[in-house]
Order: C-alpha cells, then sequence, then structure tokens
C-alpha cells in the first residue's frame, strides 16, 4: 500500500466512522433494524451538495444535510411505532422512497462540486493531512458529545429502552419517543458523513449509498471484535477504530495480488464487503460461545471449591 492509499483509507475510514456511530445507535443501542442508511447517506450528501451549489457556508450545508437525515430518521420511526409497520419494512419503504428523493433534490443522479468551496477551504486545509485533521476533530467532536449524551437521563432511558422494550415501558419511559429520537440522530449522523464524503469526493451521487448499511455493521461488528466493553466511551471508540480498520482492509484487499488472481476486481467491493461481514459474524459466533463456555467453566470451578 502505497501513502496515497494509506492517506485515502484513513479519511475515508474517519468520515465512515461517523456513519458507523449512527448504524451503531439503531443496531446496537435501540435494537433497531434499519435499512435507512442506504438512503439517508446520499441524502445528506444531496442536500448539503446542492446547499454549497446555492452558495451557502460549507459548515451550514453540513448542518443542513444533517437535518434531512434526521428528518429520513423520524420518518421511518414515525413508520413503525405510530402506524405498526414492522420496523425492517419502514426502514425499507423509506429507503426506497429517499431514491426518488435524492433525484428530486439534485434534479439529476450526479452533481460535481469541482471548483466549489468546502469545509477544507473555510479552515484553509490544503494538505491531505490538513483534510484529515479536520474530519479527525468532527468525529471526535461528535463522539464525545454522544459519550455525554448517553450518559445524561435521556440517553439511559434510550439505552433501557433498546435494552428491554417492556421493562423501560413499565418504568414509564416514553419508549415510543425515544426511538423516534434515536432514529433522528442515528440517521443525522449517517447523513452527516454523507456530506462530509461529497465535499472530499467532489461531487454527489444518487447511487453512493448502496451498501451503506453493510460497511456501517462491518465497522460496529469488527470494533467489538477489537475492542470488547461495556461502557460508552469505549464503545464509540470501538466503532470508530472498526471504520478505520475496515477502510485499511478493503485497501489491502483490492491492491491484493491475490484476490486480483482470484479473479476479484475493484467493482468487487461491495461482495468484498459482504464476504467480510460473513466471515465477521461467524467469528463473533464462536467468540460468544467460547467466552460463554469459559465462564461457565469457571461459574462450575468457583461452586466446587
Amino acid at each position: 500500500m502505497n501513502m496515497i492509499a494509506f492517506f485515502g483509507a484513513l479519511e475515508s475510514g474517519l468520515i465512515y466512522a461517523l456513519m458507523a456511530l449512527g448504524v451503531l445507535i439503531s443496531f446496537r443501542i435501540l435494537d433497531f433494524p434499519d435499512l435507512t442508511a442506504d438512503g439517508s447517506f446520499p441524502l445528506g450528501g444531496a442536500v448539503a451538495g446542492v446547499a454549497i451549489i446555492a452558495g451557502f457556508n460549507p459548515w451550514v450545508a453540513c448542518l443542513f444535510g444533517l437535518l434531512a437525515g434526521m428528518a429520513a430518521g423520524v420518518t421511518t420511526a414515525w413508520l413503525h411505532v405510530k402506524l405498526g409497520i414492522l420496523h425492517l419494512l419502514a426502514g425499507i419503504l423509506v429507503m426506497t422512497a429517499l431514491w426518488s428523493v435524492n433525484l428530486r433534490v439534485m434534479n439529476k443522479p450526479n452533481l460535481p462540486l469541482l471548483g466549489e468551496p468546502t469545509i477544507f477551504h473555510t479552515l484553509g486545509a490544503n494538505s491531505t493531512w490538513a483534510k484529515i485533521a479536520v474530519v479527525a476533530g468532527v468525529v471526535v467532536l461528535v463522539k464525545l458529545l454522544l459519550d455525554w449524551f448517553f450518559s445524561t437521563e435521556t440517553g439511559l432511558a434510550m439505552r433501557a429502552t433498546g435494552s428491554n422494550l417492556r421493562m423501560a415501558q413499565a418504568q414509564g419511559i416514553n419508549t415510543s419517543w425515544m426511538i423516534i429520537l434515536g432514529m433522528a440522530i442515528s440517521n443525522g449522523l449517517i447523513a452527516l458523513s454523507g456530506a462530509l464524503f461529497v465535499q472530499t469526493q467532489g461531487f454527489s451521487d444518487v447511487s453512493m449509498g448502496i451498501g451503506t448499511i453493510v460497511v456501517g455493521l462491518v465497522a460496529v461488528i469488527l470494533g467489538e471484535t477489537i475492542l470488547t466493553a461495556k461502557r460508552i466511551f469505549w464503545i464509540t471508540l470501538s466503532v470508530v477504530l472498526g471504520s478505520i480498520v475496515y477502510k485499511f482492509f478493503v485497501q489491502l484487499a483490492m491492491s491484493s495480488d491475490l484476490l486480483r488472481e482470484i479473479g476479484f476486481r475493484s467493482q468487487d467491493l461491495n461482495l468484498v464487503t459482504a464476504l467480510l461481514v460473513i466471515v465477521l459474524l461467524v467469528l463473533s459466533g464462536h467468540k460468544h460461545k467460547f467466552m460463554g463456555k469459559r465462564k461457565l467453566k469457571q461459574q462450575l470451578g468457583s461452586s466446587s471449591k
């Protein structure tokens, strides 16, 4: 891997870390299998791109993308908690609808941003390292805000909702509101990731969200494998690390001569990602079984004494 590929993987991993944090909230915190991500990621990019071309400050454009993603998340949650539609189906419906929404926002499938100002231009970050530092700063800020939020009463109520819905309801928690709020934050972060992505790539495309949810799951699962923890600080950190490590894995895999000999090409990225998810899920399952047997042996050993 050359230095250009190294920096590219690092920058991409940090951008996708925001998306992975959003997936963490829906899948792990709320236990809500949400597929809206494949639509909210390009939605954030489309809204931010259109806003930048319209003359808005790039940071304000990112805020618009964030709010658009939150609206998408609220719609998915509302379909589930208010209309009683299965959460998986609700996500699919919103994701499908967002394809048309994104086309209407951009008025075309692809929106070039070459020559337009970005958040990096506003800070004078012209070098590769400077751009990485800006993205890293955004990721760290979001991570710390999430750590703080999930230590508040509302954040703890949201975690309780995902852990045990009936118990949370018995404790007087408005679980419907927690799900709606959590899904808004989740998809808002995913859309923010999309808004940053288009500013690094120089274009927004309606199909750039395909496979987003799979990448997010890989980052979450890989992060849990790297850093097993129960405290929210370490959980969010593991997701960020998982996203970066995954992007390095992909970069190494796609530049590997072995994969080329097997027949894989750069267009097979989603296939490689899906195969990696399968491997991680299998390894994660074996790890949990091993840890369970080990814990049982320890309990039996302590009881025999």
